[in-house]
């Protein structure tokens, strides 16, 4: 029987496999966020300390991923 996969390197597979997946989704999309900032997703950051973040073009900064009202379908 294979060994098992230890707990913590299971759960960072996952996180990495939701970044990407978050990044294939967003990446190009035009979105609004909840302050009214709107523009094309130039970049998603998965920071330690907040979580996932955006960058959007014309905008300096990067933004919480729960701060998305509107995301282009």
């Amino acid at each position: 029987m294979p060994e098992a996969r230890p707990r913590a390197k299971s759960q960072a597979a996952d996180i990495l496999r939701k970044y990407h997946k978050a990044e294939t989704e967003l990446m190009g999309k035009a979105v609004v966020l909840t302050d009214g900032k709107a523009g094309t997703v130039e970049g998603v950051h998965l920071d330690e300390a907040h979580g996932l973040r955006l960058s959007i073009a014309g905008h300096p900064g990067k933004w919480p991923i729960s701060t998305i009202k509107l995301v282009q379908k």
